[in-house]
């Protein structure tokens, strides 16, 4: 099976790109996705964040995630003791996850996860997909889709390695600064090159 680092910073249309792809048919594991399974209630991962960070837990026993989120944003050491929590787990969820595709014949995959570079984890996909957008244009979508205001749009992108960065350790780009069509046929063109060589019908370049 071949793995593909599906990435890119804040609000640079990540998402939008793997919903094209899921469209297109290809098989994707969400790292959020996986998060949130690895916090539902009764999994070791939501009981050390309670431990570690206890007013993130409300009266009935689930996960605040606005509270939790505000907080880490706010303070790198407190990010990196959730992360060392929720890495562990996540990893083996998803490693499970990938095992089971392979096992159904599934030979290409994707693997969408914002902090794929930050996190070190190049060296687990076969390349990296990213997905890029000026900063100035990051910013503007952070301050209408989640309605921060410009500081707290500004500590968001900053608590992410800048775009310009993660290109260098990029493969493939996919550049979502103008329209979707535009974004859709970037991904139209790639999907169908990965998947041909993925089927085995010609040699990857």
């Amino acid at each position: 099976m071949r793995v593909i680092g599906l990435t890119g910073g804040i609000a640079s249309g990540k998402s939008t790109v793997s919903a094209m792809l899921r469209g297109l048919g290809a098989q994707v594991i969400d790292a959020d996705e996986v998060a949130r399974e690895v916090v539902e209630k009764g999994r070791p991962a939501l009981a050390e964040i309670g431990r570690r960070f206890p007013d993130a837990i409300d009266s009935d026993g689930t996960l605040n995630r606005e509270r939790l989120g505000t907080r880490v944003f706010e303070n790198s050491g407190d990010r990196l003791s959730l992360n060392q929590i929720l890495h562990p787990a996540i990893q083996q969820a998803v490693f499970e996850k990938t095992t089971r595709l392979e096992a159904l014949g599934v030979t290409l995959l994707f693997y969408d996860a914002a902090l794929l570079i930050e996190n070190g984890l190049e060296s687990s996909v076969d390349g990296i997909l990213l997905v890029v957008v000026p900063r100035a244009l990051q910013l503007l979508r952070l301050l209408h889709r989640d309605g921060l205001t410009p500081e707290a749009a500004e500590a968001r992108v900053a608590s992410q390695l800048p775009l310009e960065e993660k290109v260098k350790h990029a493969r493939w780009l996919v550049d979502n600064s103008g329209s979707l069509a535009e974004t859709r046929a970037q991904v139209v063109a790639l999907w169908d090159s990965l998947h041909t060589v993925a089927s085995g019908k010609v040699h990857p370049s």
